[in-house]
């Protein structure tokens, strides 16, 4: 804490000595980044000063019974502001992801469960748009592969704003549905699937892709999603030899769609690479919430009962219609919670 404390004033003395345009923006994101940090502990301080300043209150034999009962009244609130400020502090001091920050990449598949599934993963994707207009966040479909009775078999978006990777990155597994199917006509309830994948959106700095690496692909675009193009060779399709992806593109423009399979190859092997990370710090991978592996059965929507139950943190809600309206807010709060409650674990482990 003096550490992060005495960086803070000197990142104060050097902005309010002019630096350079570029040095002063550098130098003011980091103030920015441990400003809420500093104030915290700057707070701790106080309370600790406030408590021992009462407890001298109470030792000392010559304070009259008035002030010694207002002492012995204001201590226990004291107590639990430094607790919760502790608290707050070691989650501030939490090592951070570094894709937190990220755009992300959300792809919806349908999985089991034919057209019903391709219903669902249509459902989702209103979701999720709904959640990101809400926080004020860009959306933008990327490509989209229509479901033969409505819906999506598979659908990818790019999303964009303050802190989108932070707040879905614990949207990827399967998410199963159990409701009656609009086709049914017997009233039987049928258990379906979508796949979710979030991917941290990677710049060229972050994965170097040599050209020698990739194998680009012209060809006619056709079927759903390639309507606009059947008459031009214009789809895209770009294979990452040393790892087999592929990435497929088929909108109107071929210079888009060589961009935008860069892009989605680029968050591919970001992903691949971060999970390689995981795999190796052990440690780190037990707090996760969670495998983060894509056949990991994450969460039911219950749409009879009205109910969603996420299973890695044993949370139910009976309020599905306003989550698929996309307040998602309770469940992504409670994930993140579950999350840091287990790295403070590892770290109290550690310690």
């Amino acid at each position: 804490m003096d550490q992060v404390v005495k960086r803070f004033d000197m990142l104060e003395a050097q902005m309010a000595a002019g630096p350079e345009p570029d040095a002063y923006v550098k130098m003011a994101s980091e103030y920015s980044d441990i400003q809420d940090l500093v104030g915290k502990i700057r707070a701790l301080r106080g309370a600790e000063q406030e408590l021992a300043d009462l407890d001298a209150m109470l030792d000392d034999k010559g304070t009259d019974a008035e002030m010694r009962a207002l002492a012995e009244m204001d201590k226990p609130e004291v107590e639990e502001r430094i607790e919760e400020l502790q608290r707050d502090i070691q989650i501030l001091l939490l090592p951070k992801d570094a894709a937190d920050e990220k755009n992300a990449i959300l792809e919806i598949r349908a999985g089991t469960g034919g057209d019903e599934a391709a219903l669902f993963a249509g459902d989702l994707y209103r979701m999720y748009e709904r959640y990101a207009t809400s926080k004020g966040w860009r959306f933008e479909v990327v490509s989209a592969s229509d479901g033969d009775a409505g819906g999506f078999k598979e659908i990818i978006a790019g999303v964009s704003g303050k802190g989108v990777f932070a707040h879905l990155k614990f949207e990827s597994g399967v998410h199963r549905v159990q409701r009656v199917p609009a086709t049914e006509g017997s009233g039987r309830i049928h258990t379906s699937a979508a796949t979710v994948a979030v991917l941290p959106e990677a710049e060229e700095v972050d994965i170097d892709i040599r050209a020698e690496d990739i194998r680009i692909d012209t060809m006619r675009a056709s079927g759903s999603g390639g309507q606009h193009v059947n008459t031009t060779d214009s789809a895209v399709r770009i294979t990452h030899l040393p790892t087999g992806i592929m990435v497929v593109q088929a909108e109107k423009s071929q210079h888009q769609n060589r961009a935008r399979a860069m892009q989605i190859l680029r968050a591919r092997l970001y992903d691949m690479e971060r999970s390689r990370a995981d795999e190796e710090r052990s440690s780190s991978r037990k707090s996760q919430v969670g495998s983060g592996d894509r056949s990991e059965r994450i969460r039911t929507y219950n749409f009879p009962q009205g109910r969603l139950t996420d299973h890695r943190i044993n949370l139910t809600l009976y309020k599905l219609d306003r989550v698929m309206m996309g307040e998602l807010d309770e469940v992504v709060d409670a994930l993140i919670a579950d999350h840091q409650s287990k790295l403070l674990a590892d770290m109290g482990s550690d310690g």
